[in-house]
């Protein structure tokens, strides 16, 4: 089993990957439900930033740091920063507060300073919000974001013709990686027996919301 197949797996055993009838913000019923926060324990994290750590060495551009967005960003960079130099590369991250901080370091950024080509890690991309103020960040510090890592791309349209990814890919010229996509869902539900009754459901939404 690749990696991508692997990581479905691990976030259906850990009851982040869920099956059954969820509403999505966009208000569409979805078959399947993909909740990140759910990675919440030690064991969970450590082993959700080693796929994310992965995917990033093996599929990101070049970048010279990471970045993660407030809330769930700042354990996923810090994570996967541990991961990453686990592997033999020691990278600096930095993340940022919601709330502008008056007194101490002052600000809104925490971590190394922003600089270079900046790696940004989020969980999933739906509005592309927290893409958009990541780079807001990024550009104001003087850095260059370089493109995003999430956990999964549900690979279906956003506002238009284009998925939630491709937007961002397209408005910011950057590409974004994930730990596993859409297609490697159907691909793990096809050869999962005690799942494959979820397989005409999921296969139908995306008829329906899929982009290539």
């Amino acid at each position: 089993m690749d990696s991508r197949r692997e990581f479905v797996k691990f976030a259906v055993e850990t009851g982040v990957l869920r099956f059954g009838s969820f509403t999505t913000k966009a208000g569409r019923e979805s078959p399947y439900f993909f909740n990140a926060g759910l990675f919440n324990s030690g064991a969970s994290v450590l082993k959700l930033c080693s796929f994310y750590a992965d995917t990033i060495l093996q599929r990101a551009p070049q970048f010279d740091m990471l970045f993660g967005p407030a809330y769930k960003g700042i354990v996923l960079a810090a994570g996967t920063a541990m991961q990453i130099a686990q592997r033999g590369r020691d990278l600096p991250f930095a993340f940022n507060r919601k709330e502008a901080k008056d007194h101490g370091e002052g600000g809104t950024l925490i971590g190394a300073p922003l600089r270079g080509r900046v790696l940004i890690i989020d969980d999933v991309i739906s509005a592309g919000t927290s893409v958009r103020e990541s780079v807001e960040l990024i550009r104001a510090a003087g850095a260059e974001p370089a493109g995003v890592a999430i956990a999964l791309d549900r690979m279906e349209r956003g506002t238009g013709q284009l998925s939630a990814v491709q937007e961002v890919e397209r408005s910011y010229g950057m590409p974004v990686v994930a730990c596993a996509t859409l297609e490697d869902l159907l691909g793990y539900l096809q050869d999962s027996p005690s799942l494959q009754a979820n397989l005409d459901a999921v296969r139908a939404y995306r008829a329906q919301y899929g982009v290539s």
